[in-house]
């Protein structure tokens, strides 16, 4: 699985002008099943970023955890995050999970976070999502179990 993680002070996602989800501070994680992923990976990967010290501590250094800090998450499923650029100037999206399987993915990775003791707030599997984010910091970190 890969994931795009980023340190919010606020975000949401709206779905034909309705919000589905919305966060104060926490981590916006835009997630993307990629083929041969499954529940092994989504479980680490939603264990790792529970731990992931991203947030300041007294001091202003990175030593806390969203679960630290008791924030939240909104998980946004992004298959573009499969993208190939390898050949070409259009991306190539092969490589992500078959949409029933994504969509299955993104749902329990989504209740791993939230098993963590995380709030969670979700968007749309599939749908044309807008997705507004305040990055804290910046921080935004790439993480792939593949490596």
């Amino acid at each position: 699985m890969r994931a795009l993680i980023q340190r919010v002070s606020e975000a949401s996602v709206t779905v034909d002008g309705e919000v589905l989800g919305e966060i104060g501070a926490g981590l916006l994680i835009l997630i993307c099943a990629m083929q041969g992923d499954g529940e092994v990976q989504a479980d680490r990967l939603a264990a790792k970023i529970a731990k992931l010290r991203i947030f300041k501590d007294d001091e202003g250094r990175m030593n806390r955890s969203v679960t630290d800090i008791g924030g939240s998450a909104l998980v946004v499923s992004q298959f573009t995050l499969a993208a190939d650029t390898s050949r070409g100037n259009r991306p190539g999206f092969s490589s992500a999970a078959a949409p029933e399987e994504g969509k299955r993915l993104y749902e329990y990775f989504a209740g791993q976070v939230a098993a963590q003791g995380i709030a969670v707030a979700k968007g749309r599997f599939g749908a044309d999502m807008k997705v507004r984010l305040l990055n804290d910091g910046p921080v935004t970190i790439w993480m792939d179990t593949e490596n």
